[in-house]
């Protein structure tokens, strides 16, 4: 007998719960388990491993964003999917960034879910149309930000092996005990990979050393 696929949905509000598991509970190869805050959607994340999460954005005890973030953090398997009420770009482009594979907007949840959850079942990113505009936006500024990686050819040879630590998301006394250096070395490298790279902000050289260690 085939597995159902099990989908949690995490919303406050049981009317948004209902709806979604009316429309979704038609399909008879899911299964659906659900929280009604964040905090216990990621229990059930933990505890019965489902293959995708619907999230609200806006929860108590946990938001959608702390969720995804402790799921990232700990490595867990599963494609999330938020839900929110806000037409918001930085909210949208902070999702992506997080690595969230459908987003839709809730006035829309009941006519776009099966559809989306689909696609991301399928391996697939999922956008409520109604956000197109934020991604082609999104798109344009990776595509122009994209010219920044021609400063790699700028790094020396430790320099770029310090970035590929950095993306693996060492500490720089990890990086020292790894190349067997000392932790001032590793902060002069970091300094100067910014420095030639023109990054700034706390997470700015892990965010672009998990972007571009791939091509190094």
């Amino acid at each position: 007998m085939k597995k159902k696929t099990k989908i949690l949905i995490a919303d406050d509000h049981s009317l948004i719960r209902n709806g979604l598991l009316q429309v979704l509970e038609s399909n008879s190869e899911l299964e659906i388990i659900e929280a009604e805050n964040g905090k216990n959607a990621l229990l059930l994340i933990q505890s019965e491993k489902p293959d995708i999460a619907i999230l609200d954005i806006e929860m108590p005890e946990m938001s959608g964003f702390e969720v995804a973030e402790k799921v990232k953090y700990q490595g867990l398997a599963i494609d999330l999917i938020f839900l929110t009420m806000l037409n918001d770009e930085t909210m949208f482009n902070k999702a992506m960034d997080i690595g969230v594979k459908g987003y839709v907007l809730k006035e829309n949840t009941v006519s776009e879910i099966s559809n989306c959850v689909e696609k991301v079942l399928g391996g697939n990113y999922y956008i409520s149309p109604s956000l197109s505009g934020f991604l082609i936006r999104r798109n344009d500024n990776s595509a122009s930000s994209a010219t920044h990686k021609s400063g790699l050819h700028l790094l020396t040879a430790s320099e770029k092996k310090i970035l590929n630590l950095v993306s693996e998301m060492m500490t720089s006394q990890e990086i020292a005990q790894e190349l067997n250096i000392s932790i001032k070395t590793v902060q002069n490298h970091r300094s100067n990979i910014c420095s030639k790279l023109e990054l700034s902000g706390t997470h700015a050289l892990l965010k672009y050393a998990m972007e571009v260690t791939k091509t190094l």
